[in-house]
Order: C-alpha cells, then sequence, then structure tokens
C-alpha cells in the first residue's frame, strides 16, 4: 500500500472516530434531556395521577390541550369529546387515528376525574375524625 493510500485510511479512520464520538455524546444528551423531561412530568402530578399517565399513555396536559379544556368540567370535557369524535369520524372523512387519540384524551381526564372525586371522598373522612 503507498504512502498515499495509507494517509488516506489515517483520515477516514479518525473521521469516523470523530463522528462515532460525536454521535455518542449526541445520544447520551438526548438520552439524559429525555430522562429529566420525564422525571418532571412525574414529579408535576400526584402519584395517582402519573401513574394514570403511564398506564393510558397520555399525560394529563395532553389530553387537555387535545379535547381544548382548560380545566376538568365534565360537561365540557363530553361536550368537546362527543363533537371531537364525530368530526374523526372515519364514514365523515375523518382520521381514525385522530379519533382514537379523542378517546385515550377522554379516558385519561376520567381517570382525572376519579382520582380527584376518591381525593375529595378521603378528605371529607378525615375531617370527620
Amino acid at each position: 500500500m503507498g504512502s498515499g493510500a495509507k494517509y488516506l485510511a489515517q483520515i477516514i479512520l479518525v473521521g469516523a472516530q470523530v463522528v462515532g464520538r460525536a454521535f455518542m455524546r449526541a445520544l447520551r444528551q438526548e438520552f439524559a434531556a429525555s430522562r429529566a423531561a420525564a422525571d418532571a412530568r412525574g414529579h408535576s402530578e400526584r402519584p395517582q395521577s402519573a401513574a394514570a399517565s403511564r398506564i393510558i399513555g397520555i399525560s394529563l396536559q395532553e389530553a387537555q390541550q387535545i379535547l381544548n379544556v382548560s380545566n376538568l368540567n365534565p360537561e365540557e370535557i363530553q361536550k368537546n369529546y362527543n363533537h371531537l369524535f364525530k368530526v374523526n369520524d372515519k364514514s365523515v372523512g375523518g382520521s381514525f387515528y385522530l379519533q382514537s387519540k379523542v378517546v385515550r384524551a377522554k379516558e385519561r381526564l376520567d381517570e382525572e376525574l376519579r382520582i380527584q372525586a376518591k381525593d375529595e371522598k378521603e378528605k371529607g373522612w378525615k375531617a370527620e375524625t
């Protein structure tokens, strides 16, 4: 192998090492940022609420955005759910994917309402004792 080919092989090898290190550094940073975001979501919600987010696969905030509600008003949630479910029905040209997101959002908000009702009930029992 000539000296030119040897020099070219060394350049390629060093370049591949530099790119590999940069890729690994970026991957570690992304992993750390993802973990920090997940921790922040988990700590901003009560333990039961965070568990519900993990089980249903959608956060409370995301569910509120999908159904366009700012507070947990059951009537407003149901009204927006009915509307969004109908307009995303596949038979009227809607998207099954979006319709399923609407269903998951409703399930998540219903679960949050159930958790809040349970908490209120427990507070009532504690206040009586």
